[in-house]
């Protein structure tokens, strides 16, 4: 977490772009500030019977007993002694106690004594426990709201009005910035990401009034929270926040310095996800110059990986194996070959090796990275190499052997399916075996592993990005395989009004939801709502495509039997659901090897 008052140097973590995984950003688990005693939650110790409540413990009206409990609640979590993390949670709430009870000019302290309680909440792997703690603690210290201007009040100048500084001084504006900044983390933790990015603005904006908006702890903090809109597949804001703590770092650093040059491998990173592969190239290249010079040279290997994974977007792929070898061969001396980071590289090869048609070597070096990944060294992430075995089993898809495809995805769940802040990932995991279930014909479990990844998105609050409209519409295919109409209906009409207010209603996602939606109107007797639907679509395919586009025959053909059966009256012959979807069927087997995002998209 960025502080009000100290710098973090360290390079950002550099998430793969969606265009390479089958899946949304993996979800990276923000540092936490709790100490780490237990990756377990432990059950808490109830009250003792004899002890009074805290009414009526009239030791906690002693001036002095609230920091002082504060300093053993500390001290116990640091020797890790008598007790431990529960001594320490013990301390730090009756240090709270006393310190609410003394009211005016204990409010620092009683933050301070809010965070440690937090922190062990964490620690113990009680992040839920947590939140209200720390809600309690920021609403203690943050300043209230300006009241806004009375009506008929018009305010000199119509710029935005810039927050204001609180007047209690810098000390109260670190006890907010961090407590709001922890709170954020404990969202993100829990996989609740819009609340977590609410919680980081918040933060900026009461670092920002404290220190003014050009301050280098800024950009830290403008960086901590573009790397959160990455994650959230939120791209444009993520690019802005990137740019300003460049602006920043550049102005007060020395040129060419670390911070600028992690500033560039995140804007690269951004870049090269909204397709901007030479803006991307272009801040690689800046940032690895920057390492090279300060003697970097794992650094420069990974930015070698970024550089060779943009070549291969360009096209340009003597260039991507040159890039991918140099960073092998550093990364196999420096980290050994049985590292992941080795293994994410043999990964990359296979890629390449599979897009240009060289299968054999691309099996190969899927065979390396799944050696490194069976016996990896240790301390390796899981949720590395969870992301590797994602990659290597879309390339198995790609190349027929769906069921080799799905042991590496059920390795990949194991790994991660119990990690905090991995919801996100997980519901990746599981939508990609939805779609290679519904291509072996495993309707019942397509489905089903649709809907736990459609449940943990609802509940991460990703409910609104294009990623969950796409889900919905593959969930309701199986759907329908299932004969489960009414259910397709309800998942097809979310995934259309999720995809017009994410894309637009003439992106061709949205078209491939409209089309099925009107396939299944058509299946329900709804024969109006199905021609409406097919009209909207026929006329966007035609200006888009032209008339002689193989799609725009499909549609004219639909449609032109909707609209000769709609004056049929009750003579009207049904048609069934095989015949209704056959056209996506058809198209979904020829696109077996894509990935799971267009899959069954009429396009």
């Amino acid at each position: 977490m960025p502080g009000l008052a100290a710098n973090d140097n360290s390079p950002p973590a550099a998430a793969p772009p969606p265009r390479r995984l089958s899946s949304p950003l993996p979800r990276r688990a923000p540092p936490s500030p709790s100490p780490s005693t237990s990756s377990r939650a432990k059950p808490r110790k109830p009250a003792s019977a004899a002890a009074p409540p805290p009414e009526a413990d009239e030791s906690l009206d002693n001036p002095d007993l609230g920091p002082f409990l504060l300093k053993q609640a500390r001290d116990a979590m640091v020797s890790g002694e008598g007790g431990g993390a529960a001594r320490a949670l013990e301390f730090a709430e009756r240090a709270a106690r006393a310190l609410e009870r003394r009211g005016e000019g204990a409010e620092l302290e009683l933050a301070m004594s809010l965070h440690v309680a937090a922190a062990i909440h964490c620690g113990l792997g009680r992040h839920a426990d947590a939140i209200p703690v720390l809600e309690r603690a920021v609403a203690v210290v943050t300043p209230p709201a300006p009241e806004p201007p009375a009506e008929g009040e018009a305010a000199d100048d119509q710029q935005e009005q810039q927050p204001e500084a609180d007047p209690r001084g810098e000390e109260w504006s670190l006890a907010a910035f961090s407590g709001w900044m922890q709170l954020g983390d404990t969202h993100a933790m829990l996989g609740r990401m819009d609340e977590s990015i609410a919680c980081y603005g918040k933060g900026l904006e009461i670092q920002m009034a404290a220190l003014g908006e050009r301050d280098p702890r800024v950009a830290e903090t403008c960086r901590y929270l573009a790397e959160a809109h990455v994650q959230t597949l939120q791209f444009d804001e993520a690019e802005k926040l990137c740019r300003k703590a460049l602006e920043i770092h550049r102005e007060h650093s020395a040129p060419a310095s670390l911070e600028e040059a992690s500033d560039r491998r995140l804007m690269a990173l951004i870049l090269d996800a909204k397709g901007d592969y030479d803006g991307a190239l272009e801040h690689l290249v800046l940032a690895s110059m920057t390492m090279v010079a300060n003697g970097r040279d794992i650094e420069v290997a990974t930015i070698d990986v970024a550089i060779g994974n943009t070549y291969l977007a360009l096209a340009r792929f003597d260039e991507a194996v040159f890039s991918y070898q140099k960073a092998l061969t550093v990364l196999k001396s420096a980290r050994g070959d049985d590292h992941p980071t080795v293994a994410s590289v043999y990964v990359r090869l296979a890629d390449l090796y599979h897009r240009t048609g060289r299968l054999r070597e691309s099996k190969s070096y899927c065979e390396n990275a799944l050696r490194v990944y069976a016996k990896p060294a240790p301390g390796a992430a899981p949720d590395e190499i969870a992301g590797g075995l994602m990659e290597i089993a879309a390339i198995y898809e790609a190349l027929g052997d769906l069921d080799e495809a799905l042991k590496l995805l059920q390795r990949a769940l194991k790994l991660l399916e119990d990690s905090p802040g991995q919801w996100s990932t997980v519901a990746g995991i599981e939508a990609q075996m939805g779609v290679l279930y519904y291509m072996i014909g495993r309707y019942a479990d397509s489905r089903n592993s649709f809907e736990s990844a459609v449940a943990k998105l609802r509940a991460s609050g990703e409910r609104k990005s294009a990623f969950f409209g796409v889900l919905l519409n593959q969930m309701g295919l199986a759907c329908v395989q299932l004969f489960k109409i009414d259910e397709a209906a309800q998942l097809f009409e979310e995934a259309r009004a999720v995809l017009e207010q994410e894309c637009g209603a003439s992106h061709p996602d949205t078209l491939g939801v409209y089309s099925n939606l009107a396939a299944i109107y058509d299946a329900m007797g709804r024969v109006e709502d199905a021609i409406e639907i097919l009209e909207h679509v026929l006329k966007v395919r035609e200006e888009k495509l032209g008339t002689a586009n193989p799609d725009v025959e499909d549609e004219k053909k639909r449609l032109a039997e909707l609209l000769k059966e709609a004056g049929r009256s009750r003579n009207r012959k049904q048609k069934s659901l095989e015949n209704l979807f056959g056209t996506n069927a058809a198209r979904a087997k020829k696109e077996g090897g894509r990935r799971w995002s267009n899959f069954g998209f009429r396009s």
